[in-house]
């Protein structure tokens, strides 16, 4: 049982044909671990989680994606929700006319195959709420419209909490947050491990986040690939030395 990345290649569309993003990329991510992928601007870190998440813009051209023994390669973006997969954006998109109360029950009912029961949902996206420092009448405004930043990152978290996916991937999740909503994200993203039997992968370009949440393992990521792989003291020495040996390695 986990979420298992093998020899992964994805490939963009440009004005000059494909060009390769990701070039072989190897992960497993088991039930309660939470696995920090850390690199510099550019080296596919996005294009990754985009791609597990079934994005049309990346064309997947060889490799496997398995979430507890479900091909992914191949499904719809709704499919792989369904399948236990969750993904919390780096620039969540707006989406006008469509109250966040009714995004998430219908998200809800989506990924369950019923609605839930209106009586103890409403309580429940209170809650919600209340634990990510929104107020409940946040509820009624359109999905991310005249949001700002943190309550963006606040939103998505609160879609985690509710829809309680198998898997997490959160793609740069700390960018754009103040210290306090920092802390109030990644209190968020805690509750949703303490569970003990989900997994998540946390791509981020700081250390910041990882004083927070702490990370089983750590990779780095360079150039489409894996480079480096250890647990969280790897983080501290990227405080320290940066990407540079692995980028210059590579040139």
């Amino acid at each position: 049982m986990s979420l298992e990345i093998r020899d992964l290649h994805v490939s963009v569309e440009t004005e000059n044909g494909p060009k390769p993003i990701l070039k072989g990329v190897n992960l497993a991510v088991a039930p309660g671990e939470v696995h920090a992928i850390m690199g510099p601007n550019g080296s596919g870190k996005s294009t990754l989680a985009y791609s597990l998440a079934g994005h049309p813009k990346y064309t997947i051209t060889s490799g496997s994606v398995l979430l507890d023994g479900t091909e992914l390669v191949g499904l719809s973006v709704d499919e792989r929700a369904k399948a236990g997969l969750f993904l919390a954006m780096q620039y969540p998109v707006e989406v006008p006319g469509v109250s966040v109360a009714n995004f998430l029950r219908t998200a809800k009912t989506a990924i369950d195959g019923q609605a839930p029961p209106i009586r103890t949902w409403v309580k429940q996206v209170n809650e919600a709420l209340g634990a990510l420092q929104l107020d409940k009448e946040f509820a009624a405004r359109s999905v991310n419209e005249g949001f700002s930043g943190g309550e963006k990152k606040r939103n998505e978290i609160v879609q985690l909490d509710l829809l309680n996916p198998r898997y997490a991937v959160l793609d740069e999740t700390d960018s754009g947050l103040d210290i306090d909503a920092l802390r109030v994200v990644s209190d968020g993203v805690n509750r949703y491990i303490e569970q003990g039997d989900r997994g998540v992968l946390l791509i981020t370009h700081y250390t910041r986040i990882l004083r927070y949440i702490k990370p089983d393992f750590v990779h780095v990521f360079v150039d489409g690939a894996i480079v480096q792989e250890g647990d969280s003291s790897l983080a501290d020495s990227l405080e320290e030395t940066g990407y540079e040996q692995w980028v210059k390695a590579d040139e």
